[in-house]
């Protein structure tokens, strides 16, 4: 089937700004389709912010209706705090994409450098000007976390290898 597409939600987690992407991909090609942010402010109680997030991934879900899900594994930082807390807003967006019959696949920071650029310590500059580049998008999408989130989306195309081709086959889309 000509035309046919996988769509892919990318999310780069976090609890004041979660980045998420939605692209399809067939022939080898990349096609942007949504994306942007969801935000919340500093001053909110941090159960309310979580539960923010998980309406808000939820909805676009819903909205988009992806076949996959790619987020970003976490990886400690100094901050032993922002780490524990951006984990609990990762744990609400992991729970809605479960709740909504929705595959996960986790991809770690080298992996998606690797995949964009073709080189594990590219700078966050140059990842984000390939994403640019690979959805032929006119300025590179902000903020940074969107531009993250698609890059992470475009990771599991590759990524994927036999997983992806093997659900885009049964759904007669020619790689």
């Amino acid at each position: 089937m000509e035309g046919c597409a996988i769509v892919i939600l990318g999310i780069d987690p976090g609890y004041a700004i979660v980045g998420w992407g939605v692209i399809e991909f067939s022939s080898n090609s990349f096609k942007p389709i949504a994306f942007g942010a969801v935000t919340t402010e500093a001053h909110t109680d941090f159960s309310e912010r979580l539960n923010n997030i998980y309406d808000e991934i939820t909805a676009i879900i819903k909205q988009f209706k992806p076949q996959a899900i790619s987020i970003e594994k976490l990886y400690f930082q100094n901050n032993a705090k922002t780490a524990i807390d951006v984990a609990q807003a990762r744990g609400v967006i992991l729970l809605a994409a479960k709740q909504m019959g929705v595959n996960l696949y986790e991809y770690t920071p080298l992996q998606i450098k690797t995949v964009v650029t073709g080189y594990g310590k590219a700078k966050k500059l140059q990842v984000m000007e390939m994403t640019r580049r690979l959805l032929h998008l006119k300025e590179i999408p902000k903020p940074d976390d969107t531009a993250d989130a698609l890059a992470i989306a475009i990771t599991h195309t590759q990524a994927a290898g036999s997983r992806l081709r093997e659900q885009m086959l049964k759904r007669g889309i020619k790689l």
